[in-house]
């Protein structure tokens, strides 16, 4: 029986919602003087991803060094829109969020538990006991490991993606002055557009990466999916 202790998994259509489409609205549609304003209107868009972020760390009590940094990505983003700093900042906080957990990512190489090590070698998904046993009676076990080490750098290559993407986005698409109804329309525009052009193809790179363990594992001791998964 599981444990009622267990952390919820976000609602990915709540993450999408309070994230992306309900702050990209507010800036489009209400940054203007007869609405709320273009000052009020970046405040209240952001508040929405902080407060959604706030009450999932209260819901699950428990820092993630992900959502921190995108915490304070949204931060940066109000601060550059309330002081009306040079849209190249906004391109440049853009860049440099993922681009730091792809170093995190890089670093984590150099520990004893690599991040994808420590995300895709979990007991209650794999069968590592059997894994483990298998590997070892077919000598694998050092050719796994480059496997993992192999996943970490293609890992730290989606936030590398992800970076240049972001700031191509903003450089692209951020060019009015900051502090103005155009700014937050095409921040909110921004925003929007970096589902499809950056989350998703990103999502898909994960799954890549998962496969190429997955078809990994299979290889070096010839087990079955069954086998590999704990599967109820």
């Amino acid at each position: 029986m599981m444990s009622n202790t267990t952390a919820k998994k976000p609602n990915p259509l709540f993450e999408i919602l309070f994230n992306v489409f309900i702050p990209s609205f507010i800036l489009m549609k209400f940054s203007g003087d007869e609405h709320l304003g273009t000052a009020m209107a970046l405040v209240v868009a952001l508040l929405f991803p902080i407060v959604y972020g706030g009450m999932d760390l209260i819901r699950n009590k428990k820092f993630n060094f992900i959502a921190a940094l995108g915490f304070v990505s949204v931060l940066l983003t109000g601060g550059i829109g309330l002081l009306e700093l040079d849209t190249r900042w906004l391109a440049l906080k853009e860049a440099l969020i993922p681009g730091l957990i792809g170093l995190a990512v890089l670093g984590s190489t150099l520990t004893r538990y690599p991040l994808m090590q420590k995300m895709l070698l979990n007991d209650t998904v794999l069968n590592l006991s059997l894994i483990k046993e298998r590997l070892k009676e077919n000598n694998q076990s050092e050719a796994f490991e480059r496997c993992l080490m192999s996943s970490n750098y293609l890992f730290a290559s989606t936030f590398a993606f992800s970076s240049a993407m972001n700031y191509f986005l903003a450089t692209w698409i951020v060019t009015s002055p900051a502090g103005t109804p155009a700014f937050n329309e095409e921040l909110g525009k921004m925003t929007l557009y970096s589902y499809p052009m950056i989350a998703i193809p990103s999502m898909l790179m994960m799954f890549g990466i998962f496969y190429y363990v997955w078809r990994q594992i299979r290889s070096m001791t010839a087990l079955e999916t069954e086998q590999i998964f704990h599967i109820k």
